[in-house]
């Protein structure tokens, strides 16, 4: 499952969950108050009837002035649940007839036990409803994606004819106008195709499941011994150590091959890709123009430059985000721009 599945199957379960927890609960409360007063209604119609023959061992009686209570009424207090009844011929003093507080404690904890059965039960079959009713609800989006994804399977498989034959006859214009500036913009532009399918097919796949243990530094230079037979005017320097990740080999290449070609794309002439590797961060920092609005880099379709359709980056977020990489960056016009990947839950 797909890491929006998950997090569209979490949703509609906690907002059914909640949502019918909260309804469900208020009717269990309002049916537990009324329990309790069925209780105490209990209580008081068994005081009345031992204030007619006074045989109730479970009630203690005793006498008060009759000025000081209202007769027929259920008193609660701290020590004790207590009524007071009427005596015959005695107009000074009154019965009352009381239930010890430890007693009727006893009785309230009863139904509670009752409810909180009750309401464990019930939570549990609401637990069972928002588990069906999430995935039932998760349904279309899944059918919606997969249809989706198999038609940029389609896409990417058709682009393979069409773009051979280009290469093809690229390099071979290439071999009777070598100096030709149309050719070299012509094949750049097809490298760009191959590069956005690539970041295409890369996306499609389940990262999470396909793990592999690679070296970093030794990752890194491969890349950019691919990538600088295009940018020979460039520095790449290196600043690394041993390390060993523990991730998706092809998503992580993804990355790379993203920032390492926008910070060679956009850099000065004569400039420089310097990668730093500190505290378990891993640092692509470039000498180029710099970024206006670093909080918009990874939206979709945002760019600053011709160059490009604006979705690599959104690409490189996703990517990052599924193989648990922080990516984050800073940067500053005319001096240049720094990449920072936070390899720290990859390590091996």
């Amino acid at each position: 499952m797909k890491k929006v599945e998950v997090e569209s199957l979490l949703k509609s379960f906690f907002l059914f969950f909640i949502s019918q927890s909260v309804l469900i609960s208020a009717l269990l409360y309002l049916d537990y108050r009324q329990e309790l007063k069925i209780l105490d209604d209990g209580i008081f119609s068994k005081m009345r009837i031992c204030s007619l023959d006074l045989s109730c061992s479970e009630y203690s009686i005793d006498f008060e002035e009759s000025q000081k209570y209202e007769l027929y009424k259920l008193y609660k207090d701290s020590k004790s649940l207590s009524s007071y009844f009427p005596i015959a011929g005695s107009k000074k003093n009154i019965l009352k007839i009381y239930l010890q507080k430890k007693q009727y404690e006893i009785k309230v904890e009863k139904v509670t036990k009752k409810f909180m059965f009750k309401f464990l039960f019930v939570t549990v079959v609401v637990i069972i409803l928002s588990l069906l009713f999430a995935l039932y609800a998760l349904s279309p989006l899944r059918n919606a994606l997969n249809l989706t994804q198999e038609f940029i399977k389609d896409i990417l498989h058709d682009f393979n004819t069409p773009l051979a034959t280009l290469r093809l006859n690229v390099a071979m214009l290439e071999d009777e106008n070598k100096k030709s500036k149309k050719l070299q913009r012509i094949k750049n532009s097809v490298q760009t195709i191959l590069s956005l399918q690539s970041n295409l097919r890369a996306y499609l796949h389940n990262h999470t499941s396909e793990i592999e243990v690679f070296e970093l530094q030794e990752l890194l230079k491969e890349r950019v011994t691919l990538m600088e037979e295009n940018y020979r005017d460039l520095k790449y320097s290196f600043k690394l150590q041993k390390v060993y990740l523990k991730t998706n080999k092809e998503a992580f290449i993804r990355i790379l091959d993203n920032l390492i070609s926008n910070a060679s794309k956009y850099n000065k002439k004569n400039g420089v890709v310097d990668f730093n590797f500190n505290d378990k961060i891993l640092e692509i920092k470039d000498s180029g123009k710099g970024i206006k609005n670093p909080s918009k880099i990874f939206e979709r379709f945002y760019k600053e430059q011709n160059r490009g359709i604006g979705i690599g980056l959104n690409i490189v977020k996703k990517l990052s985000e599924e193989i648990y990489v922080r990516i984050y960056l800073k940067s500053t016009i005319d001096v240049g721009t720094s990449f920072y990947l936070d390899l720290s839950k990859i390590m091996k």
